[in-house]
């Protein structure tokens, strides 16, 4: 699949869609005959992301038909002041 043909997209809902459409044209030729055979398809996927991914932060790269998407998790938040009380 090339670049092209794929989206990539990410709902508030931390919903992570990958779709897109393809196609691809075959040609055969010789001295007695010629045939073009088209094939055409689509795809959706989608996921669901942890309530920690970093939306904003999110890269997608495409190399040799492989789709890479990086979800980076969001920094931990820091923990309050927090104090022990005694119990009587």
């Amino acid at each position: 699949v090339r670049k092209e043909e794929v989206k990539v997209q990410v709902e508030d809902s931390n919903i992570l869609h990958i779709s897109g459409e393809r196609e691809v044209e075959v040609v055969e030729d010789n001295d007695k005959w010629h045939c073009v055979e088209r094939r055409r398809g689509s795809f959706i996927r989608w996921f669901r992301l942890p309530e920690d991914a970093n939306l904003d932060e999110i890269k997608c790269s495409h190399d040799h038909g492989v789709l890479k998407v990086i979800v980076p998790k969001k920094e931990a938040e820091q923990k309050k002041n927090v104090r022990y009380m005694d119990v009587e």
